[in-house]
């Protein structure tokens, strides 16, 4: 199958949003079923978000590790089925009172103990033994890293790891059985407190102290009056192209061995990067600096041959920015929403998107779209349903989520990825990130009620309606 270039559909779903018993989604029973239930509905492609480990705010982008998996998505239930843990040692912790909402700090105080003792059961085999040697690269120093952020032992973080891996290949390698495709998706870039940054200070912008020179962020918009100041540290650009860009090409050959798709956040950051004064108040001081552009795309290609690749292109675009997403050859990404909301300054309204793109009706840091019609300004609840042929009335009257979901189905973007939230009709509390807040974020789950079967019968018809049935 030629990716991202047949016209085809998926589902945008975080693992942490998963049905399970254990407090958050996890790489056990309920995403197998999940597959199945994709490959039932005539889906190609399931995109997650970030499967590291969360860090601050519990955010996904902003892990400790561009390599290391998240512990809390190890599947307690399958640790039990190879004798690490015992049945009463999955039931005797409480793992949060609501089931749609992940618990964080109840999740940072408990999972470890769960994992402690499956640890002190296990024998390192072959397998192991294999896995430890092919990932030293990355995992030796992240070991130490843990060891001295959280006082892990080194070999207990190599176990979790090596059991996040096993959980994790077993599902990627049966979504791919059933013909699904796993969409990964990376930050551009990497925590402040990270055992990458510990591990190679040189790849970033420091000054003499080990300290940020200047951290990543976005400009003031529409959406955020101070702009947004993420906190990352910033790529030292000329380090990398000086080592050939050897660091991001190990970090997406990992990616690539993880998933069959890439979409990579913060894409414009390639062609020039927002800079903010390290210790600025917020990220209206910042400027923007020149990236790497074409010289790093070049180079991953060369060092990996064509790799599916989404390009997160959102946001103020320059000519400059646009001319390197057309020189990748990556598909960027269209958002519905943004169609019909004047503070966008692109033009994203679908009968203006060209084949080789990725739809979207919202992303994770979205309004769902039951909500999303509520919150539009009048102009642009008329606009909206201008362009549906309605009057106001008739759009707010009507199953106006359908509506735009088929509208984004019907497109003629070769790839279409739907929110479940959307499918589902959930109003705002579906939503899983606002950008520049904190709490709340990142939480969302997904009961086993909500998977209905209105639902998973509507999907394959609209499916077929929009010609993007898998054959």
């Amino acid at each position: 199958m030629d990716f991202l270039n047949e016209r085809r559909t998926g589902i945008l779903f975080p693992v942490f949003s998963l049905p399970s018993p254990y407090g958050i989604g996890t790489l056990g029973p309920d995403a197998f079923t999940f597959l199945d239930k994709l490959k039932e509905a005539g889906q190609t492609y399931w995109q997650i978000l970030p499967t590291g480990p969360t860090g601050y705010g519990d955010s996904p982008y902003q892990s400790d590790s561009t390599f290391a998996g998240n512990p809390y998505f190890i599947a307690p239930e399958l640790l039990r089925e190879t004798g690490l843990l015992k049945n009463g040692e999955l039931k005797e912790n409480e793992w949060g009172s609501d089931p749609s909402r992940a618990d964080y700090g109840l999740l940072y105080k408990k999972r470890a103990l769960l994992l402690e003792k499956a640890f002190r059961r296990f024998e390192p085999d072959s397998a192991y033994k294999d896995f430890v040697d092919a990932e030293s690269h990355w995992l030796d120093g992240y070991a130490s890293y843990m060891n001295r952020k959280e006082g892990k032992s080194e070999d207990y973080t190599r176990f979790v790891q090596y059991e996040f891996y096993s959980q994790w290949h077993a599902l990627k390698n049966y979504a791919n059985r059933l013909g699904i495709r796993i969409i990964g998706d990376i930050p551009i870039y990497v925590s402040q407190d990270s055992a990458d940054m510990e591990k190679d200070r040189d790849l970033f912008q420091l000054d003499e102290d080990g300290k940020p020179s200047a951290i990543a962020g976005c400009p003031p918009d529409a959406f955020a009056a101070k702009g947004q100041l993420w906190g990352n540290p910033l790529y030292n650009w000329d380090y990398h192209e000086e080592t050939g860009f050897s660091w991001w090409i190990g970090r997406m050959k990992h990616c690539f061995e993880m998933y069959d798709i890439v979409r990579v956040d913060h894409f414009r950051g390639f062609d020039e990067y927002y800079s903010i004064p390290y210790g600025a108040a917020d990220a209206s001081l910042g400027e923007w600096k020149k990236g790497p552009g074409m010289k790093l795309f070049r180079a991953l290609k060369i060092a990996l041959g064509e790799k599916p690749v989404i390009a997160e292109d959102l946001g103020y675009l320059t000519d400059s920015v646009r001319r390197l997403v057309k020189d990748s050859g990556y598909p960027g990404m269209k958002v519905l929403e943004f169609a019909f909301d004047s503070r966008e300054a692109g033009d994203y309204l679908p009968d203006t998107w060209p084949e080789n793109c990725v739809a979207y009706t919202g992303t994770h840091d979205n309004q769902t779209l039951k909500s999303w019609v509520g919150e539009l300004t009048p102009e642009d609840q008329r606009s909206a349903a201008i362009y549906l042929h309605r009057t106001v009335k008739e759009l707010l009257s009507g199953d106006y989520v359908y509506d735009f979901i088929r509208l984004t189905m019907n497109s003629a973007a070769n790839t279409v990825i739907i929110p479940m939230q959307d499918y589902m009709r959930l109003s705002s509390e579906a939503r899983i990130n606002k950008p520049a807040t904190m709490g709340g974020n990142w939480t969302c789950r997904f009961t086993k009620e909500l998977f209905t079967d209105k639902v998973w019968e509507e999907i394959p018809v609209i499916t077929k309606e929009s010609r993007r049935e898998r054959r």
